[in-house]
């Protein structure tokens, strides 16, 4: 620096002030900081690793600011979680199921074998609206809907969701002809459980009194996929049906993960202490990738393990509802075909994928192939363009399996459009030539 610039630097310096000018209420304000109560300190992370860091960190930051005489927040504050978020422990608490449904329903079905008292949640539709018609997988149970539930109604608000508990699932309930509680082994063919689907629809339009069925787009999760498809393919909803969805399951990549099903169970936890722990195993070993979702699904698939004495709830560990070692024998018989009649049923077809690495031969040609049953016509009235294949298909690549649960948001948005795509009634065509010649003369 030569001796002109120094001057020049000395000069400037010399006109500001030793220290930056505090601001008129920064005095107050800190002394308010300080005064408040200590409360917050609670809700440092848990882990001892969290708060060792924490600690580093504020020793860091307040060494650096008093040597550059910079304003700093009070320390406390300065990493404490902010206002409104939950504490560790809190954030594992169950959810309400109120939050997302408005209601519930035991829906009792009698058969000459049995009786079925089916759980279903339940947020009716508008006059207009459509019915989402949710299944889900197996070990699963129709909580896994809940927020996707919140996220479609933000889409279409007047639409409704029906999401039932499967026979041997959530609260769904099986009995002998003489009012006994059946244990297991369920019937869990595919069969009763596509019948089982079909009633507990039925028995909802009878229960709201709707004389007629609404449009029902049908979304069936895992296990809940081949159900859907058959209810479709079988037709035994009429011409309710619009569409069918299917959430990360195909034939090919099924029957390839039941060989390694048992292995699996028999690396999972068989029971846990609290329900809490429970959430916390989905979401520590990424089961669900959605801690929210966890809170409020997770819940639905444990029960108490009953005591010895009574053979009744007690206060033993948290053990799963649905024994999915014995539904073993049903495995194949969920799966095979499956590809198959999903591309053969009625209606418009959606495929959701965590990963096209899923999608067997079949399905493969069936993409890249011919056009969607609902007919170019109505495509392109709604799109401007026609589909690419007989199905549309989206890929989730930062999902795992649940999709629904890891993405609500985003499985809403494509299952909204999907709904709009493929709902006629919303379609103004343009007439016939023949009919405007007629009318020109």
């Amino acid at each position: 620096m030569s001796d002109l610039q120094r001057s020049f630097a000395k000069a400037k310096l010399a006109g500001l002030p030793t220290e930056p000018p505090l601001p008129p209420n920064a005095l107050i304000e800190r002394n308010e900081l300080d005064e408040e109560d200590t409360d917050e300190l609670q809700a440092l992370p848990d882990s001892e690793q969290d708060e060792d860091s924490s600690s580093a960190s504020s020793a860091s930051s307040a060494s650096s600011a008093s040597s550059t005489g910079t304003i700093r927040p009070n320390s406390k504050h300065l990493f404490a979680r902010p206002t409104g978020l939950s504490s560790g422990k809190r954030a594992l608490d169950p959810l309400p199921w109120t939050d997302y449904f408005t209601q519930e329903y035991y829906l009792e079905s009698i058969r000459p074998d049995e009786i079925v008292i089916h759980h279903v949640y339940v947020k009716p539709p508008g006059p207009k609206g459509p019915l989402f018609v949710l299944h889900h997988g197996a070990g699963s149970s129709g909580l896994s809907f809940a927020l996707f539930t919140a996220e479609l109604l933000k889409a279409l608000p007047d639409c409704g969701v029906f999401s039932v508990d499967a026979r041997g699932h959530g609260e769904t309930v099986v009995k002998s002809p003489d009012g006994e509680i059946k244990g297991t082994p369920y019937d869990l063919s595919l069969d009763m459980l596509s019948l089982d689907l079909t009633n507990t629809v039925k028995l909802l339009q009878a229960r709201l009194g709707w004389p007629q069925l609404p449009n029902i787009v049908l979304v069936g999760h895992s296990l809940g996929g081949p159900i859907v498809t058959d209810v479709a393919r079988k037709g035994t909803l009429g011409s309710s049906i619009l569409g069918y969805a299917v959430l990360d399951v195909v034939e090919g990549s099924a029957m390839e993960a039941l060989q390694k099903m048992n292995l699996y169970l028999a690396t999972r936890p068989k029971t846990f202490q609290s329900v809490r722990a429970g959430i916390e195993w989905h979401t520590r070993s990424r089961t669900l990738r959605n801690s929210t979702s966890a809170r409020i699904s997770v819940p639905s698939l444990l029960c108490q393990k009953p005591t010895s004495e009574t053979n009744l709830p007690g206060q033993g560990p948290w053990m799963w509802r649905t024994d999915l070692s014995a539904t073993e024998h049903y495995w194949e018989n969920w799966f095979t075909g499956l590809s198959k009649k999903f591309l053969e049923a009625k209606g418009g077809k959606l495929l959701i994928l965590a990963g096209t690495d899923r999608l067997d031969k079949e399905l493969m040609i069936g993409q890249m192939q011919g056009q969607s049953p609902v007919s170019s016509r109505f495509r392109i009235a709604l799109t401007g363009r026609p589909s690419s294949g007989k199905y549309q298909l989206q890929v989730f690549p930062d999902a795992g399996h649940f999709i629904h649960e890891d993405q609500p948001a985003r499985t809403a948005m494509v299952l909204a459009d999907f709904y709009r795509r493929n709902d006629q009634s919303a379609l103004v065509l343009p007439p016939k030539v023949g009919e405007m010649l007629k009318q020109r003369h």
